[in-house]
């Protein structure tokens, strides 16, 4: 364990609002991303997990999260409410609060689509003065499955070289900034790195991933929300560090502006690029997403040494969409497969 990531979590017994849970009869998961694509692997995860984490990205600057943003200064809430509405439960209760957190306002005023997630949250922040304790607090409220985490303690922006980002100079490589537009390019994104340079991270984070039977990565924009987390020093060292088993997940499909015409290899190549320490146990991905199995299964040994799981786990509609139970099943086969003998077992 390195040193930074030894101070970091030497702070929890001071600053954590929630007791240590129990090993219990499932595995101990710590699943990091934003937006939709955690959603969906949240949404899978709790079915089959009742120790259950979400580690989320804090670099969004558009829509109802922006605005908060800019005017309080505070971290965008928005993939933290989308994180905690995942976790609710298939009940009446469960499915009222999410529908509750992800109502939009409508109007000509200034709540115009704030979402009411975002405002309670915020709220909260500044009512508690702590972003976990708020957060744990909102998690309460909603009867979630989980706990939801920030991945550092400060809103972060997103900055991309992109090359041809500008369509009328197509050779030229520009610094592209916020995750909004780096979401939204026409160039191809070359890399992208995060503003302040060595964020902090949130202890609780850190803690959760050392302390972790599996560490699920993705799915979801692969530069605007999968890769911020190897950005951020001491939860790179984490997840590089920890005994816990990690799976990566892969997208249904490249998407447009970010990374269109990736292969399911270009974007282990381009993961890789951004944190060549990290390894992985597995790689998922959905069987009729990947056009060379044999291409893939040598690229995820060569560069994390992992091996390759395919399985259906997209929604039978057609559409670029996990479905819950088929990425459910998915995770819970790669857990009794490729686990060690864990105390759930």
């Amino acid at each position: 364990m390195t040193g930074r990531t030894l101070r970091l979590t030497s702070r929890i017994g001071r600053r954590s609002s929630t007791p240590s849970r129990r090993r219990g009869a499932t595995p101990k998961v710590v699943a990091l991303g934003g937006g939709m694509g955690l959603s969906a692997s949240l949404a899978a995860l709790r079915r089959i997990t009742g120790d259950l984490t979400a580690v989320v990205t804090v670099a969004d600057d558009g829509g109802s999260s922006g605005r908060l943003r800019d005017e309080l200064g505070v971290l965008p809430p928005g993939d933290l409410r989308k994180a905690l509405a995942a976790l609710c439960g298939d009940d009446d209760w469960g499915q009222t609060w999410s529908r509750v957190i992800q109502h939009r306002f409508q109007s000509k005023g200034d709540l115009h689509e704030h979402a009411v997630g975002n405002l309670l949250i915020v709220a909260l922040w500044e009512q508690l003065g702590d972003h976990v304790q708020a957060l744990d607090l909102v998690g309460k409220l909603l009867g979630a499955h989980g706990r939801v985490l920030p991945m550092s303690a400060v809103p972060l922006e997103l900055q991309a070289l992109v090359k041809g980002h500008d369509p009328e100079r197509p050779d030229d490589v520009d610094t592209v900034r916020g995750q909004a537009t780096v979401a939204l390019t026409p160039g191809e994104v070359q890399s992208v790195h995060v503003v302040p340079h060595d964020p902090p991270a949130v202890p609780e984070a850190v803690a959760a991933v050392l302390d972790a039977d599996w560490v699920v990565l993705g799915p979801g924009s692969w530069f605007s929300s999968v890769i911020p987390h190897l950005l951020v020093p001491e939860l790179l060292d984490a997840l590089v560090e920890t005994k816990a088993r990690r799976v990566l997940s892969l997208n249904l499909a490249p998407q447009p502006g970010e990374t269109d015409g990736f292969s399911p290899q270009r974007h282990l190549e381009v993961l890789g690029r951004h944190a060549p320490k990290l390894a992985l146990d597995v790689v998922l991905a959905d069987e009729a997403a990947v056009p060379d199995r044999e291409e893939l299964v040598d690229s995820a040994k060569k560069r994390f040494g992992a091996a390759v799981e395919l399985a259906p786990v997209a929604r039978p509609d057609g559409t670029p969409r996990h479905d819950p139970e088929l990425l459910a099943a998915a995770y819970d086969r790669i857990f009794r497969m490729h686990g060690r003998i864990g105390p759930w077992r």
